[in-house]
């Protein structure tokens, strides 16, 4: 009888730490994609050997963090080595960062605290030039 119960309980302490992890949900990353628009030649149109520049801002990964990389798969496409700043519109931080040099086959990429709230991010080419900066504005958890 003993052999059962112990048995039984440990039966019913499997199931119930089954059931408590299962109703523990993790919210997803949520990608945010937003591009460059380089206009060469000071042309605002751009120009089909110049394409527009894709990147993309990750959130929920940590909280308060937003991580800037390439909008194309693998995480590329993103201006290399390029200069970040952003503005927390609801508790009025500001910061700056800068991309990766993207060597070695990792995708230029950088993570910025910037805190829980509304945020946006800027995104510009570090040489001169006539180009529209890449803004993305995004709720950071």
């Amino acid at each position: 009888m003993t052999f059962a119960r112990k048995l039984g309980l440990g039966a019913v302490f499997v199931v119930a730490s089954g059931l408590s992890t299962a109703g523990v949900a993790t919210a997803a990353p949520v990608i945010v994609p937003f591009q460059i628009n380089p206009a060469p030649f000071g042309n605002p149109n751009g120009s089909f050997d110049v394409p527009a520049i894709q990147c993309a801002a990750v959130v929920g990964d940590q909280s308060g963090v937003v991580v800037i990389t390439g909008g194309k798969p693998g995480g590329w496409g993103c201006l290399l080595m390029a200069p970040v700043q952003w503005v927390n519109l609801s508790t009025g931080a500001t910061g700056s960062a800068q991309l990766s040099d993207g060597l070695n086959g990792i995708p230029a990429q950088v993570s910025m605290a910037t805190g829980a709230g509304q945020v946006v991010v800027m995104v510009s080419p570090r040489q001169g030039g006539t180009v529209t900066p890449g803004f993305a504005t995004l709720s950071v958890p």
